[in-house]
């Protein structure tokens, strides 16, 4: 089985804030070891997390090895106050906390370093992206920052400008990358930037009655539509689902992203051999002391 590369070990897959108030006095292991579980029994041997503010995921590094788990993480993501991000990590305001926050991070054992430079989808509005971008300026500093000091990044980001911003930064992987088109798609497919598209949140969420489901189907064919054509073009692209997010169970969501990819690419043959390429791209870069 291919490995989770876009995971949050902090959150349940049920209900954020519920899962929040288990880990706030500390992480709860209880909850750690079922996470790990979910994923052991489903063969999952890899798993890329996308941090927390509570110290969870540092934790899980540590009982990780207990279920032969190779585990990344950030410890925390990074974010620029005001703008999202708060619910994943730490903020910033200026580029002096940042580069204080890397060196948090580099010191508290983080493999790579998570930035966010958007909101995330509107599911009650196909298109929109909630909070505003980063400038492209700022984004390119934070990634030479992370870069200089050794870290791969690892970019929270939707949109299609931001992703071409993100893009011409230099940042290691696009997390989401929710609304690209062609041209944007050819953009990534000329970097070395793996694109995790994370397309079961919107999928799962068909049905459930907390969106409208025609929205939701708009969006889940957009990121069909994106995944096909990046397969065309030639990106790098992995498997990741944003597991822990609502009704993206952990362990079943990266099966669940899995089905995705398999409506998008039928030909399984270049689907998992583009998976695997993705994969072996993001375990050789985000890993610690990966100096350039």
């Amino acid at each position: 089985m291919f490995g989770e590369c876009h995971a949050h070990v902090a959150m349940n897959g049920v209900n954020y804030a519920q899962a929040m108030a288990l880990h706030v006095n500390g992480p709860d292991e209880a909850h750690i070891h079922a996470f790990f579980e979910s994923y052991r029994t489903r063969g999952i041997e890899f798993i890329r997390d996308g941090g927390d503010k509570y110290d969870v995921s540092r934790r899980a590094a540590q009982i990780a090895p207990e279920y032969g788990i190779d585990y990344r993480t950030p410890i925390f993501a990074i974010h620029k106050k005001g703008h999202y991000g708060s619910i994943v990590g730490r903020a910033f305001e200026t580029m002096r906390d940042y580069a204080q926050l890397v060196e948090d991070a580099d010191r508290e054992g983080a493999d790579f370093i998570k930035i966010m430079t958007t909101g995330l989808m509107d599911f009650n509005e196909f298109g929109r992206i909630t909070h505003e971008d980063l400038d492209a300026a700022e984004v390119r500093e934070m990634v030479h920052i992370a870069h200089e000091r050794g870290f791969a990044v690892m970019s929270h980001t939707n949109g299609k400008r931001a992703v071409l911003d993100a893009i011409e930064a230099g940042v290691d992987s696009i997390e989401h990358g929710n609304y690209i088109d062609d041209e944007y798609i050819a953009a990534l497919a000329e970097s070395r930037t793996c694109y995790v598209p994370t397309a079961t949140v919107a999928r799962n969420l068909i049905g459930s009655g907390r969106f409208d489901d025609a929205i939701l189907t708009r969006i889940w064919e957009a990121s069909r539509h994106a995944i096909a054509r990046a397969v065309d073009a030639g990106c790098l692209i992995a498997l990741g689902s944003d597991a822990g997010a609502v009704l993206v169970p952990h362990g079943q969501g990266t099966l669940d992203e899995y089905a995705c990819f398999a409506d998008a690419i039928p030909d399984r043959t270049l689907r998992d051999r583009k998976l695997e390429e993705g994969e072996t791209f993001i375990r050789s870069t985000f890993r610690r002391n990966n100096h350039r």
